[in-house]
C-alpha cells in the first residue's frame, strides 16, 4: 500500500493546491472526515470548515465552503466554492468581517430573506478567523 497519495484542491477559480499527502481531513456535511491512504472510494459533500492536508510530516490548513470531495484509491480531488490557505489570510480583515457580519444577523430575524446569506457570512467568517490564527502558531 502506498504511504502518500494525490491531492488537488479547486475552486471555480482554479487549481489551489496540487501536492502528493500523506492524510486528508475535511469538513463533511455529516462530520469531518479524515482520509488515509488506501480509503475506499468515495464522494461526499462538503460544508462550510477547515480542510487540513499533511504533507511530509507538516499539516497546512484551508478554509473552506461548499463543494465536494472524491476519494479515489490514489487521489482525493476537492471542489469547493473557495478555498483560502491560513497563510494567506488577513487576520485584521477576517475579524472586520466577523463583526460585520455579527452585526447584520443581529440585525435580522430567522424569517429575513436575508438571514441564510447573512449566517453563511458569519460562519465563514469564524472559520477564516480560526485558520488563519493557525498560521501564527
Amino acid at each position: 500500500m502506498a504511504d502518500k497519495f494525490k491531492i488537488e484542491i479547486v475552486t471555480p477559480y482554479g487549481l489551489i493546491v496540487s501536492d502528493e499527502a500523506e492524510e486528508l481531513t475535511a469538513p463533511g456535511i455529516v462530520g469531518q472526515i479524515t482520509i488515509l491512504p488506501g480509503h475506499h472510494p468515495l464522494l461526499t459533500s462538503l460544508k462550510i470548515g477547515e480542510l487540513s492536508y499533511k504533507v511530509k510530516g507538516k499539516t497546512e490548513h484551508l478554509a473552506v465552503s461548499w463543494g465536494f470531495a472524491e476519494v479515489t484509491f490514489d487521489k482525493v480531488t476537492v471542489l469547493v466554492e473557495t478555498a483560502e490557505k491560513a497563510i494567506d489570510i488577513d487576520l485584521t480583515r477576517a475579524e472586520a468581517a466577523k463583526k460585520r457580519a455579527e452585526e447584520r444577523l443581529k440585525a435580522l430575524s430567522e424569517d429575513d430573506a436575508d438571514y441564510f446569506t447573512a449566517k453563511t457570512s458569519y460562519e465563514k467568517a469564524l472559520i477564516r478567523l480560526e485558520v488563519a490564527k493557525r498560521a501564527k502558531q
